[in-house]
């Protein structure tokens, strides 16, 4: 818990609470449903809570602004990114079942209001926002066709509407293969642990 207030001092009271219980409400539910690895489960903070904020170094979403949560897995980005963004609505979506079961009782056991779960595979969904986030799930040619039509397209934010996708590695050619404009964000910038040095937010405007 000490590394999240480390890099964001200034969580209120129930942020506090609410990033402090991750910890125990990851542990029990990796128990029953294992959706982080049982050696990452010790790491659970800067690998998956700080490493899904690391978006939240790249924008701080207006209130009001909706986001899509594809292959949200066990909740991230979207969980630690709703316990920051409380006026921020999330929509988490994964295709295997019991993973949003787990994503379902880790928001009710924080209380957050602001998050809605669906089993669904990404293509199905036929609302629109205004940014669709996610932690390298697939290549981005895979998963640019997944969004295609998914945004509003008036932006609310100082970024344009479009994908904040967290990704690590040597990404030129991957990049390369979607021919969209991408704007690479290098979380090690912002973060000094070694684990970050080679991740990144790619931000991709669908605006």
């Amino acid at each position: 818990m000490d590394i999240i207030l480390k890099y964001f001092p200034d969580l209120t009271t129930t942020q506090k609470e609410q990033f402090s219980k991750l910890f125990n409400l990851y542990a029990e539910w990796n128990e029953k449903i294992n959706v982080v690895s049982r050696k990452d489960i010790e790491e659970l903070y800067e690998r998956h809570v700080l490493h899904s904020l690391g978006i939240a170094k790249v924008i701080t979403f207006s209130a009001g602004t909706k986001i899509l949560d594809i292959g949200t897995g066990g909740g991230f980005p979207g969980i630690p990114l709703a316990i920051l963004f409380p006026e921020v609505s999330f929509h988490l979506v994964d295709s295997i079942g019991k993973k949003i079961k787990v994503v379902e009782e880790v928001a009710k056991g924080l209380g957050l209001t602001n998050v809605k779960t669906e089993h669904a595979r990404a293509e199905t969904i036929n609302e629109k926002y205004d940014f669709v986030v996610s932690r390298a799930v697939t290549r981005l040619n895979n998963f640019c066709p997944w969004v295609k039509g998914k945004f509003l397209t008036e932006s609310k934010n100082k970024l344009a509407n479009g994908i904040l996708y967290l990704k690590g590695g040597d990404l030129e050619e991957e990049i390369a293969e979607i021919n969209k404009q991408v704007v690479m964000y290098p979380l090690g910038d912002f973060f000094k642990e070694d684990f970050f040095e080679t991740k990144y937010v790619l931000h991709i405007p669908y605006v």
